[in-house]
This record gives C-alpha cells, structure tokens and sequence, in this order.
C-alpha cells in the first residue's frame, strides 16, 4: 500500500518519532536520540516543558483563533513588548513586531516591507534586496531568490529574480582567495561597490545572517559586521539581519549582532522563538521603516490568515518566560564556550578541516585534504553518511552539503537544546569522533 504522507525524501526510512523529554527524543520502538542538532537547530528549551504546554492549551481553551486585520489579542502584545526590550540598540524603544508563522514568511515579510518602505518615500525605483552567496533565507521563492545557495536555487531558477549577490564572508574558503586581516575586508567591501555601481538606484536593501546557518557555518571576523553597518548607513540603505536560527540565545546572546554592537533595521526571527512547540516567526522593524509607512499610506500591504496566531504566540511567550526564568541565554553561552572545546579536540583528526561557531551553534567541517582544503566529491555524500552514522549511534545533528562551492563540502551542524548538559556534551563529541573514525579516508566508504 502507498503510504500517504509525502516525505521530505523518497527512499528514506523515517522512524515514528512519539516522545520527546529534555535533550532526547524517543522513536516507536523504543530507541532514544540525543538531539544534538536541535532539530534544525530549532529546540532551545528542551522537550516537555510543561509550562508551555499548559500555556497553549489555556489560550486554545479561551481563544484558538482570531484574524489580525480584526483583533489583537494580550498574548501578542505581551510577546512583542519582550522581544523589543530584548532588542540591541534603539530598536529596544522604537521597534514594532509583525509574527509571523515561521522564517520563510518572515523574510518575505522583510521583503515586501523594504519595497513598501521606498514607495512611501517616494522610490519606485528601489526593490532589489542584495544578499550574499553562500547563505539561506528561506524556501519560498521570494527567500530562495535572496538565498545565495546554488543547489538549492538551480530546479527553481527560472522562477527567481535576480537581485544581486556579493561575496559571503567565509575565511575558511574566501571566495577572494585573501587572508583575514591582511583582506581589509575585501568580501564586505564588494557592497560598496554595489551600492556605488547603482546608478538608477534600485537597491532597496541588504541582507544577510549574522552568523551563517545552514550553507557554511561561518563566522565574521571582527570588524567585517561594523563595516557592512557603515556602508549601509552611507547610501541610506536598510540593513536586514536573518536571525530565524541565530536569534533568541543560540550564540550565547539575545541576537547574534550583539556580538559585534550592530544594530540592523530589521531583524528576522523563526526556529528558536518558539522551540519548536508551535510555528512562529517573527520581524522587528526599526522605527523608520515603520513610521514611513505611518505616516504615507498607513496600511502594510501584506498579511497572514494565522499571523499572530493566538496559540502559536501564547506558545512563545511561555517559551521566552522559561528561558529568562532560567537564566538559559547565559547557559547556552557558557555551555556553547565548553561545546566548543570539546569540538576543538577534533581537529586533529584526518578528515576535520575547521571548527568554528558561536555558542550552541557550532559547525564541523570535513575534508579531503587537511593542508589544501580539498572537499569530499559531492557523490561521496559523506556529511549525510556521517549523519546516518551517528543517528545509528544514537545522536542526532543536521548534516549539511555545499559549503565549498554549492555542490561539494560537507558540514555538520550542532545545535542541542540550551538545556543540555556536560555529561551530554561529552557525549555528543565521543559519539561523534568515533562515527568520524569510522569514516575510511579518501575510500568513500564507512567502514564497520
């Protein structure tokens, strides 16, 4: 009989997941997984908080649904106000929050802000929203067309527009071929030049994850974040900061851009706001994007039939109380300062070529060859296979692919909840060398 739920991927096996407690989740027949990915680095409070489940079921009892062109509703306005006095800077006074019901939608939400944002001043000509490549912004065409991923981007490439991409910011392959500091910052310095280029100024905007996700797991070099700020603020350009997985604690501070004082003109959030107890997404929007549409139109033209869902929202209220009840910001730094320790130790292994990440969200990268940095064939899939390995093992992580060109480079990404212990820990990284010993050198085999 043809199953009917249609997978993620055709030929995989999926183990019913039915119990999730703490760091671990349990599949039907029994066996226990450490999520040391997170899920896709989404969980943050751990499984089974009971506080939050009681939430949600509070607000389903007394009101699971209202639209937002009609009502507000006390669960929401209470979330907004704690994520604006979360926020850097003088966000943390004048911004405003749009919800959303996850990433995707938050950075079309950003999207069409921006372009509404030049219409109120009088621009039509502004609409293209520069990114970099190497990045991930979402699914939906408009994030895809901003996600400077190329596997991802080629099936659906004729129904993307071309914006404009620059150079990622990724020293461990710069795409210039230069050294940090001796670069000055070259890869930041290619937006000025797109900017200054912009003859019939249509750039609306800048985007870019402060901490790169899914595509690299790269990290700036101080200065890089400060520089790309400047530039923004010398053609008056909005500066976008994807924060969906780095935002809400998982660096060890509320937003990744904290980490080098920058404060962007809008900040996009998903994953951890909620922890994976209901979909949600958010923006925060500084308050000159928002007064211009004040004060010209006064009307958004955008809108989501379960945004600002009264469940969804009352779940992330729950979640962010708990995290600030426990202190667990300031645990995930400190936990993600001894993750990366432990990981570090892995970096005399054969087929690890660099280590990097902030907080609880660190990145392996595997190789070929150590001294030329020469990526596994893509054929080789040896991240996938790796993360097999380790799923038999017992722990899960979110295996990645492309981080050299978009094709090749293999990467795994670890993301365990903030609640995860030392012992954990220590776990995670045995587990993980011995699945990496494992590996047969150059064979493209796993040997047992």
């Amino acid at each position: 009989m043809i199953p009917a739920l249609f997978p993620r991927r055709f030929g995989q096996h999926y183990p019913l997941a039915v119990r999730g407690e703490g760091v671990y989740l349990y599949d039907a027949e029994g066996k226990k997984y450490l999520d040391a990915g997170g899920g896709a680095a989404v969980v943050t409070i751990g499984y089974g908080v009971v506080e939050v489940v009681e939430a949600m079921a509070a607000q389903a009892r007394a009101l699971p649904f209202v639209h937002s062109s009609q009502f507000h509703t006390p669960a929401a306005e209470a979330l907004a106000e704690h994520l604006r006095r979360l926020a850097p800077g003088p966000l943390a006074e004048g911004a405003r929050v749009y919800f959303t019901s996850g990433g995707s939608e938050a950075t079309e939400t950003a999207l069409k802000l921006v372009r509404q944002y030049w219409l109120e001043r009088g621009h039509p000509n502004r609409y293209k929203i520069i990114a970099r490549w190497q990045s991930y912004h979402g699914s939906t065409l408009g994030a895809l067309a901003l996600s400077g991923n190329p596997r991802r981007r080629k099936a659906y490439a004729p129904l993307l527009p071309e914006f404009g991409h620059i150079a990622p910011c990724y020293c461990y392959r710069c795409p210039l071929g230069l050294e940090f500091p001796s670069c000055q910052l070259a890869c930041a310095e290619e937006l000025e030049r797109a900017l200054a280029n912009d003859a019939e100024q249509t750039i609306a905007g800048f985007i870019l994850e402060p901490v790169v996700g899914a595509t690299s797991g790269a990290v700036p070099p101080e200065g890089y974040l400060q520089r790309i700020r400047a530039i923004c603020d010398r053609h008056d350009i909005p500066l976008i900061a994807d924060e969906i997985m780095t935002g809400m604690g998982r660096t060890g501070q509320p937003f990744a851009v904290e980490h080098w004082g920058v404060v962007p003109d809008l900040i996009l959030l998903g994953k951890g706001l909620c922890s994976g107890y209901a979909p949600l997404g958010a923006v925060l929007v500084a308050e000159r994007i928002w007064r211009a549409i004040e004060r010209g139109s006064g009307h958004f033209e955008h809108g989501f039939t379960y945004q600002a869902h009264p469940v969804s929202v009352a779940a992330g209220l729950a979640v962010q109380e708990y995290v600030q009840k426990k202190n667990l910001i300031e645990q995930c730094r400190q936990r993600g300062q001894a993750f990366a320790a432990r990981l570090e130790r892995l970096r005399g292994l054969p087929c690890v070529g660099d280590v990097r990440g902030k907080g609880l969200l660190q990145t392996v990268e595997l190789v070929a060859d150590k001294k030329t940095r020469t990526p596994f064939p893509a054929e080789q899939k040896v991240a996938e296979r790796l993360g097999e390995e380790l799923r038999d093992r017992g722990v899960l992580v979110y295996p990645m692919k492309g981080c050299a060109d978009g094709w090749a480079g293999d990467h795994l990404l670890l993301a365990p909840p903030f609640v995860v212990s030392e012992a954990e820990l220590d776990h995670i990284t045995a587990a993980f060398e011995q699945a990496l010993h494992s590996l047969g050198p150059g064979t493209g085999r796993t040997s047992r």
